[in-house]
């Protein structure tokens, strides 16, 4: 296994071109005709983090442009940090006026975390993105799009980017383990795409962070790298309820609070993932999931955990005890 951790792979293995991301075939094939006839309108992309957003915007830009291009081209600024109406009316104004190097008639400003902008920021940007248009095409990646006000939409081509799907996700993560000689077994993999939901950010990151810890990747190994409970376990508590069986219902939240360290909404965010399994009724999900969100809501709010999540093991006992 390579000793050198220095660099994230998140970024040692970013797709370089559309013809190397993983997933999104739709939006690849939409993005690649805008490549053949070297026009694009304004861009909107939106979904949720890992998805690759940020990825596709520098694959489209280095397939437009070029290598030896994209770096003059290109102007990426986190909204996050430069979210004023200062940033627009100044470094987005002053690279939009500006000509384009190469072939391509325009540049592209790219605005990730978008949906930070202010209100006044994106008024400001708004009236920038229709005086440049004939040098500059405008970029805008977040989270939420409803965050982003109505005029720029209408503006913009929208791409919603979806959560990528387990296959995608499992080969691009052998294909890393092969490249870095990490050992893994198919366990380990599904138990890193279990956690991750989608986010292959977030899956590279826990991967690296296993294998940085010097262990394989293996089911075990990797949820006590990032202090996640065993999906066995909260089963195992949800089972001992329906049952019945309050204490001991009480006694496994207890280690999983101890043992993995988790705080209060770290274990009803599992025990949400679980609660389809369980062999209830519809509707006993359906009141379940409700007193869930309320013990989710309180804790939040300042209620101490061991005390919510009790209640809501009573609670579990009450509905095993009904469906008897």
């Amino acid at each position: 296994m390579s000793d050198k951790f220095d660099i994230m792979w998140t970024e040692k293995y970013r797709p370089k071109t559309l013809k190397e991301l993983k997933g999104h075939k739709d939006i690849k094939l939409r993005l690649k005709g805008f490549i053949e006839r070297k026009n694009l309108p304004h861009l909107l992309f939106a979904g949720p983090p890992g998805t690759g957003k940020t990825t596709a915007l520098l694959a489209l830009a280095h397939d437009l442009f070029g290598q030896s291009n994209v770096t003059r081209n290109l102007l990426e600024l986190n909204a996050s940090d430069d979210r004023g109406i200062d940033a627009i009316r100044t470094k987005v104004k002053e690279f939009a006026r500006t000509v384009s190097y190469g072939g391509v008639p325009f540049k592209i400003v790219c605005l990730d975390e978008a949906d930070s902008l202010t209100a006044a920021a994106q008024h400001a940007l708004r009236r920038t993105m229709e005086r440049y248009v004939k040098t500059s095409r405008f970029t805008l990646i977040c989270n939420y799009s409803s965050k982003i006000i109505e005029p720029i939409q209408s503006r913009c081509a929208i791409f919603r980017f979806k959560p990528l799907d387990d296959s995608s996700m499992k080969s691009f993560l052998k294909h890393i383990c092969d490249k870095e000689q990490v050992v893994y077994d198919n366990e380990g993999l599904d138990t890193v795409l279990y956690i991750s939901e989608g986010d292959l950010r977030k899956a590279i990151n826990i991967l690296q962070s296993t294998a940085a810890s010097g262990k394989s990747i293996e089911k075990m190994t990797v949820l006590q790298t990032i202090g996640h409970a065993d999906p066995e376990r909260i089963q195992q508590m949800l089972k001992y309820a329906l049952e019945g069986d309050f204490y001991k219902a009480r006694e496994v939240l207890q280690l999983l609070i101890l043992e993995f360290g988790l705080s209060g909404t770290d274990v009803t965010h599992q025990i949400y993932r679980e609660t389809p399994s369980l062999e209830l009724l519809d509707f006993q999900k359906l009141k379940i999931t409700e007193f869930l969100a309320d013990v989710d809501f309180r804790i939040s709010e300042g209620a101490t955990s061991n005390i919510q999540l009790s209640s809501f093991l009573a609670k579990l006992v009450e509905e095993g005890q009904n469906n008897k």
